[in-house]
């Protein structure tokens, strides 16, 4: 994994570094030095370049000015401009260093065009928020980003990924302990440790998966759930739809068990509760319905169940039902639970939507959920209980079409089935949709099913890494 820090944390390494004993300018120069070096292999070599420095009045400015001198040693034609007292056009150059503002910086930052030539930010990008991602409208579109000791948050979410371009992690001699990470970005490698594998003498059952999904009309999301399930560890899935006797849709691979219309919980928690019970996880929600008569039966199921749940969709409706003290059926329950909600799903579970600092969000819904919370998102953001806060940030677009959630639903309840801890299993799911996804081989024209072909693919370049 790799740490995560927001701007108040690194500002209190920073003092804390001091205290010990690391002078400021000693924190600068080597932050300086790591953009120098940089800036060296953007441009190929120093011999008859120039370089334009952009520098602030903080310590992002600082870091500039000393990438400035050093280049400058080095025979680099360095024009180092004021960052409030900005040309309207600059200076013919060959490369942009943006010292002008780092991560504490609010409001606008509109400079003029650098005309195609290749930025190099110092720690964020210029008028991005380091907190949540949000970025002045004309801020420039950096080639390379170099930060220092922790990513920051918002490289990660909103624009940071467009603006910040490739991100370079330097170290400059601050070191991280335990206590001070408690966001991380997940990496493959991660994933590839926390796979399960199966036993030997594993059969069916260890890893047995029931999907309460599906409706009249909505049974395309409750067949890419069961599918994505088994392709994704599952040893054996059951499916489950109220009202649904039989479907010829249904994979041949799932087990269809027929559910009437109504009353229909009692019958599902004899299945997962029971004494000869053998299923591991549940899924429930996706194109489930959201009728009265449904949504009831679904709490029941909820509350009732023992066994660890991956709730989305139809399922999040379900939660949020009833208004004040309808999130208590989760709060209560024994297992591991995880939702999956994005914005408008969020919105009906508080009352409110996600603020800009979605970090902050995902933290708040699993405090008050006393569940793991995965916040869809272009990043995806994980949260547990305890505050700690894990970053999915592999997805793209392609992911923007129909069904793609029944998908990771399905995943999540296959990892859940294998014995991985829900904050792991959810950010594992996450990851791993969207790596199936980047495997398909064009940028548009995907749809849901076809991640299932390519997740056997993606879990098994994940466990190579």
């Amino acid at each position: 994994m790799r740490p995560v820090l927001t701007p108040k944390q690194m500002r209190v390494l920073d003092a804390e570094a001091v205290i010990d004993g690391t002078s400021m300018d000693t924190l600068i120069a080597r932050a300086g030095a790591a953009v120098a070096r940089a800036a060296k292999r953007m441009m190929g070599g120093l011999y008859g370049r120039t370089v334009v420095v952009v520098t602030g009045k903080g310590n992002n400015g600082a870091d500039g000015r000393v990438t400035g001198r050093l280049l400058a040693d080095q025979g680099v034609r360095v024009i180092v401009l004021d960052a409030d007292r900005m040309p309207p056009r600059l200076p013919v150059c060959d490369l942009i260093i943006d010292a002008a503002y780092g991560t504490g910086f609010r409001g606008d930052w509109n400079p003029p065009s650098n005309n195609g030539v290749p930025v190099l930010a110092v720690d964020v990008p210029s008028g991005l928020d380091g907190l949540t991602g949000l970025s002045s409208p004309g801020a420039w579109h950096a080639d390379r980003t170099v930060t220092f000791v922790a990513l920051k948050p918002g490289l990660l979410l909103g624009s940071g990924p467009v603006l910040s371009g490739e991100v370079e992690l330097s170290d400059i001699g601050i070191v991280l302990g335990m206590g001070n990470v408690d966001i991380n970005e997940v990496e493959a490698s991660d994933v590839g440790c926390w796979l399960p594998r199966r036993a030997p003498d594993s059969h069916k059952w260890k890893s047995a998966v029931f999907s309460l999904a599906g409706s009249a009309g909505m049974m395309g999301a409750a067949n890419l759930c069961a599918s994505a399930a088994m392709r994704s560890g599952a040893g054996i899935v059951h499916a489950a739809s109220p009202g649904i006797v039989s479907d010829r849709t249904t994979p041949i691979e799932v087990v269809r068990k027929s559910l009437p219309m109504l009353d229909w919980s009692s019958d599902i928690l004899a299945d997962v509760n029971g004494e000869n019970a053998r299923f591991k996880s549940m899924v429930v929600g996706p194109g489930l319905g959201r009728d009265d008569g449904t949504v009831a039966e679904t709490r029941k199921v909820i509350s009732g169940s023992n066994v660890p749940m991956v709730i989305d969709g139809d399922g999040l409706f379900a939660v949020a039902w009833g208004g004040d003290g309808a999130r208590d059926i989760v709060r209560s329950r024994g297992a591991g639970t995880v939702l999956t909600p994005h914005d408008g799903e969020f919105t009906n579970l508080l009352g409110y939507p996600p603020s800009h600092d979605r970090v902050a969000s995902a933290r708040r819904l699993a405090t008050d959920t006393n569940c793991v919370c995965l916040l869809k998102g272009t990043t995806t953001v994980l949260a547990e209980p305890s505050g700690q806060v894990l970053i999915v940030s592999n997805g793209d677009q392609r992911l923007a079409t129909a069904g793609t959630g029944d998908v990771l639903a399905g995943i999540i309840g296959a990892l859940l089935a294998q014995g991985m801890h829900p904050f792991r299993a959810a950010a594992s799911g996450a990851f791993l949709h969207a790596r199936a996804a980047s495997l398909f081989p064009a940028d548009e024209g995907m749809v849901a099913s076809d991640l299932l072909d390519l997740l056997p693919r993606a879990i098994a370049e994940v466990r190579m890494t």
